[in-house]
C-alpha cells in the first residue's frame, strides 16, 4: 500500500512538472511575443540617439550622465517593491500593462520643450517601465511546464534582444528622415499599441501564484557567496554596457563624423553579435570553456574594446570595436543570470532574483552618472577609460573570488 501511494505521488509530481500553470494555445504565445517585442522596442527606440539628443538640447555631459543614470536609479528603488506587490496580488497582467503605458509616456515626455527636468522625468518613467519586466518573465514561464522553464527563459531572452534590436535600428533612420520629434512619437505609438495588445494577454482571474519575495529571506539569500559575487560582477558589467552602447558610444561616433544612419549601423554592429553571444554563451561556449573562463574572456575583451573606443581613428575602426565589444558583453548576462540562483534553494529563488535585479541596477545608474561627470571635466575619452578599467576590475575580482564562489 505504501509503495503504491509513493508511486501515485511520484506520478502526480511528474504530471505536475509536465503541465503548464496556464493552458495556452499557440496564438496566446504569439500574442505574448508581440507584446514583449513592442515593450522592448518602445523602451529602446531612442537609446542610440539619447546622449546625442540631450547634448542637442544643450545639456552638459554631466547632466547627460545624470539623465542616463536615472533609468537605473529608479529600478534600484522600485524594482523589488513592484515584484513583491505582483507576488502578493498574484497578478502579472496589470503590471505588464503598466510597463507598456509608462514606456509610451516616457516617449511623450522627452520632447517637451523647456528645462532638462523633462528628459530627466522621462528617463525616470522609463525606469518604472523597465521595473515591470519581472511580471513578463513570471507570466510567460507559467505558459510552460516547470520542466521547460529554462526553455521558456531562453525564448523570452531572444524576444528581449530582438525587441531591443528592432527599436534601436529604427532610431537612426527615423531621426535622419523625420527628426527627433517623430522618433519619440513613434515610440509612444509602439508603447500604446503594446498596451492595447496586452489587454488580450491570457492570465486567469485567479492570477499566477509563485513563492513570494519575502524580506525575511534576504538575510539567508545574501549569505550566498556565489550570489554576492555574481551581483557585484553584474554591477560592473551593467556599468560598462551603460557607459558604452547604451550611453556615450554614439557621441564618440558623432565626433568621428557619423550621421544618423551611421548611428543605426553602429547599433547593428553591437547588438547583432550581442544577441548571438546571448544565445551561444550558456548553450555552446560555457559548456566547452567553462563558465568562469567564458566570463573572464568576456570581461577582458570588453575591457580592451572599451579602451579602444576613444583612440579609434575613424568611424570604421570604431565600428569594428563594437562588433567585438557587443559579442564580449553578450557573454556575461545569461551566465550571470543563471548563476545568481544556482546555489539558492527553490523556495528562496524569487527573493534571490529580485535582489539580483535590484542590485545590478546600481551599475545602470553609477556607470553613466560617474562617466558623465568625468566626461564633463576631462573630456569624452575619460568615461570610456573608466569603462575599460571597470571591465578589467571585474576580471580581477572574478579571479580573486573564483574559489569562494566556485565559478571555475
Amino acid at each position: 500500500m505504501n509503495t503504491k501511494s509513493t508511486g501515485e505521488l511520484s506520478r502526480a509530481a511528474e504530471s505536475k512538472q509536465e503541465q503548464a500553470t496556464i493552458a495556452t494555445t499557440r496564438a496566446d504565445r504569439v500574442l505574448f511575443t508581440v507584446v514583449t517585442l513592442l515593450y522592448w522596442s518602445s523602451l529602446y527606440v531612442y537609446v542610440p540617439i539619447l546622449s546625442d539628443y540631450l547634448t542637442f538640447r544643450g545639456m552638459s555631459l554631466f547632466l547627460t550622465g545624470l539623465v542616463l543614470g536615472s533609468y537605473g536609479f529608479t529600478q534600484i528603488v522600485i524594482r523589488l517593491p513592484l515584484g513583491m506587490a505582483s507576488d502578493r496580488l498574484r497578478r502579472r497582467k496589470p503590471f505588464i500593462m503598466l510597463g507598456m503605458v509608462t514606456a509610451a509616456l516616457a516617449c511623450l515626455l522627452f520632447p517637451i520643450a523647456g528645462s532638462w527636468g523633462w528628459p530627466l522625468l522621462a528617463r525616470i518613467v522609463s525606469g518604472v517601465s523597465a521595473s515591470t519586466w519581472v511580471a513578463f518573465t513570471v507570466l510567460y514561464s507559467s505558459y510552460y511546464p516547470q520542466n521547460e522553464s529554462t526553455k521558456a527563459m531562453g525564448y523570452i531572452s531572444v524576444m528581449t534582444a530582438a525587441g531591443q534590436l528592432v527599436g534601436m535600428t529604427l532610431s537612426g533612420w527615423t531621426v535622419s528622415q523625420f527628426g527627433y520629434h517623430t522618433l519619440y512619437m513613434s515610440g509612444a505609438v509602439i508603447g500604446l499599441a503594446g498596451f492595447v495588445a496586452a489587454t488580450f494577454v491570457k492570465e486567469p482571474k485567479s492570477g499566477v501564484a509563485r513563492d513570494p519575495i519575502r524580506m525575511k529571506d534576504l538575510t539567508a539569500v545574501v549569505s550566498s557567496p556565489t550570489l554576492i559575487t555574481v551581483a557585484l560582477l553584474s554591477i560592473l558589467a551593467h556599468s560598462v554596457l551603460f557607459i558604452t552602447m547604451f550611453g556615450f558610444t554614439p557621441l564618440q561616433a558623432k565626433a568621428l563624423g557619423a550621421g544618423k544612419m551611421e548611428l543605426t549601423l553602429l547599433v547593428v554592429a553591437f547588438m547583432v553579435p550581442h544577441a548571438i553571444a546571448n544565445l551561444l554563451s550558456g548553450r555552446k561556449i560555457a559548456p566547452k570553456l567553462g563558465t568562469g573562463a567564458t566570463l573572464l574572456i568576456g570581461f577582458i575583451v570588453s575591457g580592451i574594446c572599451t579602451l579602444l573606443i576613444p583612440v579609434a581613428s575613424s568611424y570604421g575602426w570604431l565600428l569594428l570595436t563594437q562588433v567585438f565589444n557587443g559579442f564580449a558583453q553578450g557573454l556575461h548576462f545569461p551566465l550571470l543570470l543563471g548563476l545568481c540562483i544556482r546555489d539558492i534553494e527553490p523556495s528562496k529563488r524569487a527573493t534571490a532574483m529580485g535582489f539580483y535585479q535590484a542590485v545590478y541596477s546600481i551599475g545602470m545608474f553609477a556607470g553613466p552618472f560617474i562617466a558623465g561627470w568625468l566626461n564633463d571635466d576631462y573630456g569624452l575619452a575619460s568615461g570610456f577609460y573608466l569603462g575599460g578599467i571597470l571591465a578589467f576590475a571585474a576580471a580581477f575580482f572574478l579571479l580573486a573570488s573564483r574559489k569562494r564562489a566556485k565559478l571555475f
